[in-house]
């Protein structure tokens, strides 16, 4: 009978050490395990908070029962030189790609945040060349579109931005980047790209509008210190939810760190106002009204005019018949509803027992599928120019976006190419396109546009500049617009907010004739934005 105890606690010492050692196997990177979801702290600077989430309690036999962490990552830079033509002028560049350590105001290393960096060569004062700081948004996006879309090199597509069929893609010289005017430094968000969060570090910390900007601000605060940039001037690119930052960011880096840039600008910006129900509704009806005549469905009234009479024309009617007949709610009279409705047909091209039915409120999501449903095809959210097809026509909601779907491979692609090929970063890190930063603390409603309006208001001369595109459905420019004239800004200080607009969607530098007027226009204001 000993002998059989024996033989049987032997065996359960096996099993549990096999099922322990499976486990590790499982996660050979030491990746840690996610911490208990909390909401992102708005003020991620206290250094006693920082200190109790540190410590985790238990005792020493349970720390060793937790999985064994990655090692810290060490800064390493690849510094590599380039020539490239832009805007007709030939240049010669340094490419910089890097990671840096940033630290709490403890001291303490919290994450780790990857960047690529181009710098015009002989420059002879620093004072004399912009510098731009550019990004994407998501959240949980990493800043590789705009890197192989704005800067020095772009992906090689057709002139209206599709993909030139599968692999091998190609990436050339980008004659409408904006490097002619400015310095440009993109920069990836903690768990997006390469940039990660310090093995122990609880992420959620980087997870929040106020959080993710106060990040970022350091970030370009370590930049300008260690490459001595604080006598250039500086702007911010921002793109998508990278607008969102954007906007904060001016606000804490002028308290924060005492910078004051020169620009920021919004490119596909969300529209960070305190919206109420049924607004997201209104803001959304220009783009699809634009997004309708691109595809000739409109009634001819309608399809007569250019797109910028249409856009016009559509914001009128938004902010006046329709918001009306919106805010009577059940109360609209049935004459007056038929009406609107009978209008809405003839903007849209959808059908007018069809928006009834919606209750005046059309649905972008049901948009996308509705539109061009009588010839099998779906519409784009990113750029409703690129149509896509779902295996259930009678369905409610589109598959995957046919613009994105277009376009996302050939980017990918490129950047992984460019950065390990061509910049000589190598790492066995993965470069992560797409993060789960859930939940995301949103922050105080409308509180993006009263960092901004303080930063602007406070500067004076922050100039700012809005790049929307007409086809975009993902940030509708009419929301931004609506943001912008609800900021109370002084008339001395909205002088300084200028709104430009592509025939184009979310990525309008994809489409070659928007391109270059983006690439115009971004210079001018650039050039604009400082002395010289």
């Amino acid at each position: 009978m000993s002998k059989l105890i024996r033989l049987l606690f032997v065996m359960a010492f096996a099993i549990s050490f096999a099922v322990t050692t499976s486990a590790q196997r499982r996660n050979p990177d030491g990746e840690r395990q996610q911490q208990p979801t909390t909401t992102a702290n708005p003020t991620p600077r206290q250094p006693e908070e920082q200190a109790a989430t540190r410590q985790q309690g238990g005792t020493p036999g349970q720390a060793e029962r937790q999985p064994r962490q990655a090692p810290a990552p060490e800064e390493k830079f690849s510094v590599t030189h380039h020539t490239a033509r832009v805007g007709g002028q030939t240049f010669e560049y340094t490419a910089t790609a890097g990671n840096y350590i940033i630290k709490d105001d403890a001291g303490v290393p919290k994450a780790s945040m990857f960047f690529v960096a181009y710098t015009k060569d002989g420059v002879q004062d620093p004072k004399t060349r912009p510098v731009a700081f550019v990004f994407n948004g998501g959240p949980g996006s990493a800043s590789s579109f705009t890197h192989m879309g704005l800067g020095p090199k772009h992906v090689s597509l057709t002139p209206d931005g599709h993909a030139q069929g599968p692999a091998p893609y190609a990436y050339v010289d980008n004659e409408d980047s904006f490097f002619d005017a400015t310095d440009m430094v993109f920069i990836d968000a903690v768990s997006t790209g390469y940039s990660r969060p310090m093995p122990g570090e609880n992420p959620q910390q980087f997870y929040g509008v106020v959080n993710d900007a106060t990040w970022f601000s350091d970030f370009v605060y370590q930049y300008v210190t260690r490459t001595e940039r604080w006598l250039s001037p500086k702007f911010i690119i921002g793109e998508s939810y990278g607008t969102t930052r954007a906007a904060e960011m001016a606000n804490i880096l002028q308290q924060r760190h005492q910078m004051y840039m020169n620009g920021v600008a919004l490119l596909s910006s969300v529209g960070f106002g305190n919206w109420g129900a049924d607004d997201r509704t209104e803001y959304w009806l220009p783009t699809i009204v634009c997004s309708g005549w691109f595809h000739k469905v409109l009634a001819p009234e309608w399809q007569k005019l250019t797109i910028e009479q249409v856009a016009q024309k559509a914001r009128e009617f938004t902010h006046g018949p329709y918001a009306a007949a919106l805010e009577k709610g059940d109360k609209i009279p049935a004459e007056e509803k038929a009406s609107i409705a009978k209008e809405l047909s003839a903007m849209t091209g959808l059908s007018e027992k069809y928006i009834q039915e919606t209750n005046l409120r059309i649905s972008p999501q049901r948009w996308f599928k509705e539109l061009l449903r009588d010839k099998r095809l779906t519409v784009g959210r990113l750029d409703a120019r690129f149509t896509g097809m779902d295996v259930d026509a009678a369905g409610e909601r589109v598959e995957y976006d046919s613009s994105e779907a277009s376009y996302e491979g050939a980017y990918v692609a490129a950047f992984q190419d460019w950065v390990r090929r061509e910049l000589k970063w190598n790492s066995d890190a993965y470069y992560t396109i797409s993060a789960n930063v859930r939940p995301w603390d949103q922050g105080q409603p409308g509180g993006p546009a009263e960092a901004l309006r303080s930063a602007m208001t406070e500067q004076t001369y922050l100039k700012v500049l809005v790049l929307c595109g007409y086809y975009d459905h993902a940030t509708p420019f009419n929301g931004i617009e609506n943001t912008f004239d609800h900021m109370n800004l002084e008339p001395s200080v909205k002088k300084n907010v200028s709104f430009e607009y592509y025939e184009g969607g979310h990525m309008m530098y994809i489409d070659k004739k928007a391109a270059d007027k983006l690439h115009h226009d971004l210079d001018a204001w650039i050039e604009a934005g400082y002395k010289h």
